[in-house]
């Protein structure tokens, strides 16, 4: 569909019975964009999920990033990759634009960050900072937030209406998210960057 952004993989869609609407799954390095009915979903360690939208024309998307920049000067020119924040808000924030939303509407909801990786420094506070700089410096409005802390995270964002719901999960039956986090941790060592974007 072409009111929808993804970058690298698409994210999984599939019909939710909870909230009786299609949900999109979001996993880290991946964003989405709807103007449509339904709910993103993500599970957050470590990593920040920013949720953007237009209030008057109820387009909304999420992204999901791990590391806040390649540099670390969050006034640096922008890395090309979406597994950096720098360049994930500008993903999303683009696309919102082409989708018809206004820059001077746009209102956020940010969360995760939370410290679950025993044994690494802590990317969560340096994930929290950079994602309040960026949105004090692009004049976005925040409106809630839920960072930091010991317990990984479920967000459910609903773009139409801007709701959120976030669920601490205290209790992991499984290292899925752990492993992911690590992985992916590798794979942002290791793999080169490529693309770039249209920055406005």
């Amino acid at each position: 569909m072409a009111e929808e952004g993804v970058q690298n993989l698409a994210p999984n869609v599939y019909y939710d019975r909870q909230f009786d609407c299609q949900a999109a799954k979001i996993l880290p390095g991946e964003y989405y964009v709807t103007s449509r009915d339904m709910v993103l979903v993500t599970v957050l360690g470590s990593c920040i999920a920013a949720c953007i939208r237009d209030p008057v024309l109820c387009i909304g998307g999420m992204n999901h990033f791990m590391l806040p920049e390649h540099g670390g000067d969050p006034d640096s020119v922008v890395s090309a990759s979406a597994r950096y924040g720098s360049y994930a808000m500008e993903l999303l924030i683009n696309h919102l634009l082409k989708m018809g939303a206004s820059r001077s509407r746009l209102e956020a909801k940010v969360f995760g960050a939370g410290q679950v990786l025993a044994g690494l420094t802590d990317v969560g506070a340096k994930n929290t900072a950079f994602v309040l700089h960026y949105l004090d410096r692009e004049h976005i409005r925040l409106l809630a937030s839920d960072l930091g802390g010991s317990y990984p995270r479920k967000v459910y964002f609903f773009p139409d209406t801007g709701r959120v719901l976030v669920r601490e999960l205290r209790t992991l039956h499984n290292d899925t998210l752990i492993n992911r986090e690590r992985a992916y941790r590798r794979v942002i060592d290791t793999v080169p960057i490529e693309g770039d974007a249209e920055l406005f």
